[in-house]
């Protein structure tokens, strides 16, 4: 699992937008524990699959791996706002979705010592965790302020942290004043409401905050929240808005 992470991020520093890999290896039935834990890593990549020799199915394991096969698929659809419009904006750029820390801040010395966690796209940082049994682990956080995305924990940059996971088994923090567009949980793409966008405004001040979005085969558009108001419309009314505040933890 560790291995396939660097051989992805390597394979973005050539050049490569869109990267994925087997949850759960390929070649045999994966332990239950490793598949738990790199399902959570393999639905914040630009395409998730359980692809190998069988059997790959959730509920030939157990009701409640089946349970938390659901959970990481219902946040990614929940995050496919966020994550169709880094798609879009990281092939028009050349960059690679999942990003290796540097290339995001390279004025960081820390970002450049890290090759176990990734940026997915430019908001969201990724550790999963590739111990057996693990609960948590020693996260590097670049420069700035960062939220836990599941607990809603602040955190500060430029240094390492001991992070618990949450419900999911994979460490997902948040750039400080970052816009995360979501949508409501759907069986497949084809019935996304595209319609109605819910905003996360993740701020440890509660300051101006902005992010991205493109809807299905739409260019990019920006998105600011500032005093809990989108500042401009980006499509004038044809989506309705709901701007939740994250609640950050104490």
């Amino acid at each position: 699992m560790a291995a396939e992470l660097r051989g992805g991020l390597s394979f973005g520093l050539s050049g490569f937008t869109y990267w994925s890999h087997d949850v759960g290896g390929f070649v045999k039935k994966a332990p239950r524990d490793l598949y738990r834990r790199w399902m959570a890593m393999g639905v914040l990549a630009s395409q998730t699959r359980a692809h190998g020799a069988p059997p790959r199915e959730p509920w030939e394991y157990d009701s409640a791996l089946t349970d938390d096969f659901r959970r990481a698929l219902n946040l990614r659809y929940s995050l496919m706002p966020y994550i169709y419009g880094q798609a879009v904006d990281s092939s028009a750029k050349g960059h690679p979705m999942l990003r290796a820390l540097f290339l995001e801040y390279p004025n960081d010395p820390g970002s450049w010592q890290v090759d176990d966690e990734y940026m997915f796209g430019s908001n969201l940082l990724v550790a999963p965790l590739f111990e057996e049994g693990a609960t948590g682990r020693r996260v590097y956080l670049p420069a700035g302020e960062w939220i836990d995305y599941q607990t809603r924990k602040a955190y500060r940059g430029g240094a390492w942290h001991r992070v618990e996971a949450g419900e999911i088994p994979v460490v997902l923090m948040v750039r400080n004043n970052s816009v995360i567009p979501h949508v409501a949980v759907a069986q497949n793409t084809d019935q996304i409401d595209w319609k109605n966008v819910e905003l996360r405004v993740f701020s440890t001040n509660g300051g101006r905050a902005e992010g991205q979005i493109a809807l299905p085969n739409g260019t990019v558009r920006n998105l600011t929240v500032d005093n809990g108001k989108l500042v401009a419309d980006p499509y004038a009314g044809k989506v309705n808005w709901r701007i939740v505040p994250a609640t950050i933890a104490n």
